[in-house]
Formats: structure tokens, sequence, C-alpha cells
């Protein structure tokens, strides 16, 4: 159980961590409105994704996993929501900044959680059944690396 309540800890500063270092590589990026490759998404639009990915996703799954019994969520189209929503002007700075402030709140949250409520599950139509607030939170991890090194690359 020590060695969970390690992990899980550890995961929630992973969390902090891998938010700032995206913040970083975004902010270090010379022309955010620059293609990161071709015909491919600016470090603009992957900076506006990644946190609206972070919020509608993986933040309002782990909260719903831990509030709901057993709810089920549906596929998420990042892109087409991108594609409806994203704002050119949008600062980015104050798009980083959200973000930010929206992964502490989760890890705040996190760190509250009580033993039990790491054990409830929820499903999803094509990842499966069973998935706790554990795995939402690595896999909002894993979204948020992918596109930092993406930024980097």
């Amino acid at each position: 159980m020590k060695e969970l309540q390690k992990y899980r800890s550890q995961l929630i500063e992973k969390l902090l961590a891998v938010a700032e270092e995206f913040r970083s590589a975004c902010l270090a990026v010379n022309d955010p409105f620059a293609p990161l490759e071709a015909g491919g998404w600016n470090a603009h639009q992957v900076a506006a994704h990644t946190r609206d990915v972070h919020r509608l996703v993986y933040a309002a799954r782990t909260r719903r996993t831990v509030a709901e019994n057993i709810p089920t969520f549906e596929n998420f189209d990042g892109v087409a929501y991108a594609a409806e929503h994203y704002d050119p002007n949008e600062s980015l700075n104050q798009m980083l900044d959200d973000f930010i402030t929206d992964v502490r709140t989760l890890a705040e949250f996190l760190n509250e959680l009580p033993a039990e409520a790491w054990k409830r599950v929820s499903n999803h139509v094509t990842l499966g059944d069973g998935l706790t607030p554990q795995a939402w939170v690595e896999r909002g991890i894993a979204h948020i690396e992918e596109h930092a090194a993406q930024v980097k690359s």
C-alpha cells in the first residue's frame, strides 16, 4: 500500500513537471505560428489543443470517475474540437498560464483524494472498462509528454 501511495504521489509530481516542461517548450519556440512540420499544426495550436484536451478530457474524466458511479465516456475528437474552437488571437502566455492553473488544480484535487477514491472506475467506449483515476492521470501525462516532444522537435 505504501508503494502505491508513493507511486501516486510521484505521478502527481510528474504531472506538474511535464506541464511546466510543455509550457517552457512552447515559450522557447521563436515563431509560435510557424508550422512545426510541413502541413502540421504550429506551437500555438498545439498549446491550445493540449490545454483543451487536458481540461475537457483527462481532468474531467478523472474528476467524474471519482464523483460518479461508473461513468461511461465517449471518444473525444480533438482535431474536430480544435477546428471549431481554436482562436489564433488568443494569447499564448495566457493559454499556457490557464493550462498550468488547470494542472495545478487537478494536482491539488488528487493530493486530497482518499485511497478509496483512487479505486473508483469508469468505462470508455473504445478503451474498455475499469479505468481508474490513476489511469486517466497516466494517459493525461502521456498526452502532455507527446506534445512537449512535438514542440521541441
